[in-house]
């Protein structure tokens, strides 16, 4: 009966370390994540900024220090990438408007004339700047947002 006992102990430690040793392509970047996309703006979809700008994708720094996004890359299945400058700060978050608009700490415009995000279904890709997969998140054709 001890040596059943020592042995599962053994398995669930090993089980244990294996996933403490084992990251995810966030934490692997430090913590940065695609947190929610918001692919359908409200309203109609008449290409004005306004409805642009209502298209966004939020990530999120879990980390306790500020980490740098610079050339890091986010984009859609067709293609369509924004590339991004600077840090994000610890414990932050910093949406991107697929329109146009003056870029902060917390906010960051694409400038585009027409949107990215298709309401049908899409998968948002986050990179580094050597091309390295740190996060996705993917969604069908219900709703207007989604918790990644």
């Amino acid at each position: 009966m001890k040596l059943r006992h020592a042995a599962s102990a053994a398995v669930v430690a090993a089980t244990t370390a294996a996933g403490l040793l084992t990251a995810t392509p966030a934490q692997a970047a430090g913590g940065v994540s695609i947190h929610r996309v918001y692919y359908n703006s409200p309203g109609s979809d008449t290409g004005s900024n306004t409805s642009l700008n209502g298209e966004w994708v939020q990530l999120y720094n879990s980390s306790s220090s500020a980490r740098s996004v610079q050339g890091w890359t986010l984009r859609d299945v067709t293609g369509y990438t924004y590339t991004f400058s600077g840090k994000i700060g610890p414990k932050s978050y910093v949406k991107v408007h697929t329109g146009k608009g003056s870029n902060t700490a917390g906010y960051r415009y694409w400038g585009r004339a027409w949107y990215v995000w298709n309401n049908t279904g899409d998968t948002a890709y986050l990179r580094t700047s050597t091309g390295t997969l740190v996060d996705s998140c993917k969604w069908g054709s219900t709703g207007s947002s989604k918790y990644c």
